[in-house]
């Protein structure tokens, strides 16, 4: 096996079963403390965008990954959506107008125009859970195995753009790479004992990156969508961002 094949199919591997983890830990715990919904929307945008790249530039190890790392993502979003109570239409449209978006872009302009275009809702995604790692009460609704996932699945990228000289892959992975290692940085401060910076400050930081990226505006919409901590849980089990959980779940 050459090594292009290798971290292309490596890649794609870990791709496909990035969300799983994700997937589990919410059934499991019923818990999204923690867990964006606008970065999970980006999501989706970004696995409909790298499907179609895929088919584009005839690559089999970015169309598997993106199909079925599209099935995790919409799973994922109707789970936090039920727990939310928000309507899924709602709830899946921004990330296939995401998606629409990236395709339009990859057919006028090309893969490197693409791939810095990519960049863009990459790391608004990445961000997006940034923020919700750095201000919600507790983290027990995100999956470190997830965190993990995101790291090893950037790097593999990056090593087969660098193979393949692809120079969409090369920017969209060096960025979110850089994005995905703080994500899992800072969950581990957080289970450590490190406390949530004020909202005030989180806010003060939206708003800076909101005037610096229409889409990361929009999205902003749904991260404030979210209820304050001191909204009502119902006693039954569903958990809220910013709710204290009924139990500590056992970590991945």
């Amino acid at each position: 096996m050459t090594p292009v094949l290798f971290f292309g199919w490596a890649a794609a591997f870990v791709g496909t079963v990035l969300g799983i983890p994700q997937v589990v830990r919410l059934v499991r715990t019923r818990s999204v403390e923690g867990v964006s919904l606008a970065a999970w929307q980006v999501i989706l945008g970004l696995n409909v965008g790298w499907l179609v790249h895929g088919f584009l530039i005839r690559q089999l190890n970015m169309i598997v990954p993106n199909g079925l790392g599209m099935i995790v993502t919409l799973t994922i979003l109707r789970l936090v959506a039920r727990e939310r109570r928000r309507p899924l239409l709602r709830t899946v449209l921004p990330g296939m107008a995401i998606g629409a978006v990236m395709v339009a872009v990859d057919l006028l302009f090309g893969s490197a125009t693409f791939g810095a275009f990519a960049v863009i809702p990459a790391i608004f995604a990445n961000i997006g859970q940034s923020i919700e790692l750095v201000r919600a009460p507790r983290v027990w609704g995100v999956s470190p195995a997830f965190l993990v996932g995101a790291v090893l699945n950037q790097a593999l990228w990056l090593a087969w753009g660098l193979l393949v000289a692809d120079p969409g892959t090369i920017i969209a992975a060096t960025v979110t790479g850089t994005i995905t290692l703080f994500n899992l940085v800072w969950w581990g401060l957080r289970m450590a004992g490190l406390r949530p910076l004020p909202l005030g400050v989180v806010s003060r930081v939206e708003v800076w990156l909101s005037r610096r990226s229409p889409a990361l505006a929009a999205a902003s919409v749904d991260l404030a969508d979210a209820p304050e901590p001191a909204d009502a849980m119902p006693s039954q089990g569903p958990v809220v961002p910013g709710a204290i959980a009924e139990a500590q779940p056992d970590a991945d």
